[in-house]
């Protein structure tokens, strides 16, 4: 089975995933990571992002490798994030990646967190979720995590929801069946026992 996680940057998808993984004993697919991963690739040996992602073979688990190397680090960085950002308008590098997250998901059970998990890259996923927060909280929680001013975080967040949801390919929304679950004043045990009692009663258990 596949619980697919989505919504934009500061909704606590990664944090909820992880744990929501956890607690079923599912497997968690982080896909900001592969597109952090191929952004850091573009990086260091330049262009076309498409060549990059091909060529990457990306490991996900508690530290997430790229060709072997762990750039567990290195990809968090804002440099990585905002090249990721131009990246993840890229069509090649998306149909590259969505293709090795669907491989990665053919078999076992997962937990896949991302922008476009519910619509593109596993639309027969057995629960789909869309995760939200106001804006103000959105930034907050990114600001906490990266230990920059919330209002420079806010500025940008803006700005990449925009990107997200006006992009040509696999746009930011929710899924027609997703589950909307909005984190605003919620604690993360609260979301996570939500979603897995929701993800329980889809597998019958």
């Amino acid at each position: 089975m596949v619980v697919a996680i989505d919504g934009p940057a500061g909704a606590g998808k990664s944090t909820v995933a992880r744990a929501v993984a956890r607690s079923l004993g599912y497997t968690y697919l982080d896909s900001g990571a592969m597109y952090r991963s191929v952004a850091l690739a573009t990086l260091e040996h330049g262009e076309p992002a498409a060549e990059r992602a091909r060529e990457l073979d990306i490991e996900l688990g508690m530290r997430v490798l790229a060709n072997g190397r762990d750039v567990t680090e290195e990809i968090r960085t804002s440099r990585v994030a905002e090249a990721a950002s131009k990246v993840a308008t890229d069509p090649d590098v998306r149909k590259e990646l969505v293709r090795k997250q669907q491989a990665l998901m053919s078999k076992g059970d997962w937990v896949a967190e991302g922008r476009d998990i519910g619509t593109v890259v596993a639309p027969e996923a057995g629960l789909k979720v869309f995760l939200s927060a106001s804006p103000e909280e959105r930034a907050e929680r990114r600001a906490r995590e990266l230990g920059i001013d919330p209002h420079q975080v806010l500025r940008d967040q803006t700005l990449r929801d925009e990107q997200d949801r006006a992009r040509e390919h696999s746009p930011l929304r929710a899924a027609a069946d997703a589950v909307e679950i909005d984190t605003t004043g919620r604690t993360i045990e609260d979301v996570v026992g939500q979603i897995g009692t929701l993800a329980r009663e889809r597998a019958g258990k």
